[in-house]
């Protein structure tokens, strides 16, 4: 007999060292199944073996109760490879949750700022301050490449110094799974970077008790993290008058409206973007045709 907590120890193993998935997808994989244990154990079930499509069913009743429909369909996808794992793996003789789909889910336009709010945005940080060079380093890197912040995080200060004396050279990204690309580095985040490293970072490299490689230093001195460049984004927003709720993905989403909008082509921006299909890509094909649409019902005289 295999237990529900050893498959999944076995289980996770997998997913991090023989699929190659980062630490977060790792994290939110673990974090799904022990809600999935937990409701298991409840129900005084603890071998993989004794799990059947009634228990599935059951937890994503259970999970529509109190979680939204993202979460469901996470979860549902989380319990349902791990079930998939434990058969190939001979833990068990079937997969229960085989038939269970996740629920459908609304199609959510990523939300795109206009470029004169970007250009507010980036305008906000103090660049006669150390952390305001930094935060102006930050901004301009996420819109001007379109990277996640999770890349831009993890970047060192060598990662930049090819883009930097070459700008034909570009700067490579290693995105999700372990897959690189290189992007191109305008000449407006080559300068904030430039300025950043020559007249802030050496500054708070001091404050760190030992030496860090990390382009992004926090106010000890340390790798800036994800969530304190997110709150670096909220600061900014918030000192440029945005009301709408600004994150590092707004950025992101910015970065591929904006190319589409000046005519770049989708493979292009799908490569710039990181993504595995050009399919993930196409959403922001929605978002500039509902520009247009916008666009056309304002100045058409026949739109209405």
């Amino acid at each position: 007999m295999t237990t529900l907590e050893d498959a999944v120890g076995d289980y996770l193993n997998h997913v991090r060292a023989e699929r190659g998935l980062s630490a977060n997808t790792v994290a939110a994989y673990r974090r799904d199944l022990a809600r999935y244990l937990t409701f298991l154990a409840e129900r005084d079930i603890v071998d993989v073996g004794g799990v059947s499509e009634v228990e599935i069913s059951e937890f994503v009743r259970h999970l529509g109760q109190t979680q939204a429909r993202s979460s469901v369909a996470r979860h549902v996808v989380s319990v349902r490879t791990f079930h998939q794992f434990a058969l190939e793996e001979g833990l068990t003789s079937n997969n229960p949750a085989a038939e269970t789909s996740p629920p459908k889910l609304e199609q959510r336009l990523p939300k795109a700022l206009s470029v004169a709010d970007v250009t507010r945005l980036l305008e906000a940080p103090d660049r006669s301050e150390v952390i305001g060079l930094r935060d102006a380093a930050l901004l301009e890197l996420l819109y001007g490449t379109g990277a996640r912040v999770s890349e831009v995080c993890s970047l060192d200060v060598d990662d930049v110094a090819a883009a930097l004396a070459d700008p034909a050279a570009g700067l490579k990204l290693l995105g999700k799974g372990g897959k690189e690309r290189v992007v191109p580095v305008g000449s407006y985040a080559r300068d904030a970077i430039d300025a950043y490293l020559v007249r802030a970072r050496p500054a708070l490299a001091e404050r760190a008790s030992k030496h860090t490689p990390a382009l992004l230093l926090n106010q000890l001195g340390r790798r800036l993290s994800r969530q304190s460049a997110w709150a670096v984004i909220q600061q900014a927003a918030a000192a440029a008058g945005l009301t709408d709720d600004v994150s590092p993905h707004s950025l992101r989403h910015s970065f591929a409206t904006h190319l589409l909008d000046g005519g770049a082509d989708l493979r292009i921006v799908q490569e710039l973007l990181g993504h595995s299909s050009v399919a993930t890509t196409q959403i922001y094909t929605l978002v500039t045709i509902e520009h247009l649409r916008e666009v056309h019902a304002a100045a058409h005289p026949r739109a209405r």
